[in-house]
């Protein structure tokens, strides 16, 4: 069964996050997901796309962690190198992104949402965050650079380092999100802003996206091995294994 719905509502892709209610992120769903952004490149028909949930419960729960715990380490190095590199290729899509948040959106599903180019969420007790702290590992580098970009870096360092989940109305104050939206409002609102920027002039959005990104991703590039590094290291360390079962728990 495919992780992924992808609808087409005119020249606007609508991509459904569908791998169970929680949508979490294991290589199957990040391989996919990284297969359709590939097409989305060239694909002359997509002018702008909305990255949704199937369900209004959650966006993304994040790391499929039963899936992930036990996995050896080049393995689990191997997911880590390729879930940054969706990331990265959603983030830097030279085309309208529109992440339409119905449910929680946790850690790397709140990267996922992180890096498209708005963000509109339900109104409710959807929450946001990046709990990869309380987990006893960082939050990805890209993600950092990512968040730092988007809400300065005072907001950032209260994000990250208290690992708390945000309600809409946080969230917005903060700058994660662009809009706190009815639930049923929250995919039309979003496929509207994507269609009417999908609209516009495709080399013109694409280049001014390309200055808007390339600070960060130039970064993140230049980074990438040895904090991906870093970061599997510390996901084997006693004390992140210890959180890691832990947090299994309440999966």
């Amino acid at each position: 069964m495919s992780a992924i719905a992808v609808e087409h509502d005119e020249s606007v892709a609508v991509v459904k996050l569908n791998r169970s209610t929680t949508n979490a992120l294991d290589r199957g769903l990040a391989e996919e997901l990284g297969q359709t952004i590939g097409a989305f490149k060239e694909d002359t028909r997509v002018r702008a796309v909305v990255l949704a949930s199937g369900n209004d419960q959650f966006f993304s729960i994040g790391l499929d962690l039963p899936q992930l715990y036990p996995l050896e380490r080049e393995a689990f190095a191997e997911f880590i190198h390729l879930f940054g590199r969706v990331c990265l290729d959603l983030y830097t899509l030279r085309k309208p992104t529109v992440a339409a948040i119905t449910g929680h959106a946790i850690a790397g599903g709140c990267i996922l949402a992180l890096c498209c180019d708005y963000r509109f969420i339900a109104a409710g007790k959807r929450r946001m965050g990046l709990n990869e702290i309380r987990l006893g590992i960082p939050v990805p580098y890209l993600a950092d650079c990512v968040l730092r970009s988007l809400v300065g870096g005072r907001f950032a360092r209260d994000i990250v380092d208290s690992g708390s989940f945000y309600l809409p109305d946080e969230a917005l104050q903060m700058g994660l999100v662009d809009q706190v939206l009815p639930v049923e409002g929250v995919l039309p609102a979003s496929v509207k802003r994507a269609r009417v920027l999908g609209s516009l002039s495709q080399p013109a959005f694409g280049e001014m996206k390309r200055r808007r990104v390339e600070a960060v991703t130039t970064d993140a590039l230049e980074h990438q091995d040895e904090e991906e590094r870093l970061l599997v290291e510390l996901w084997y360390s006693d004390e992140a294994r210890k959180r890691l079962a832990e947090a299994m728990q309440r999966f």
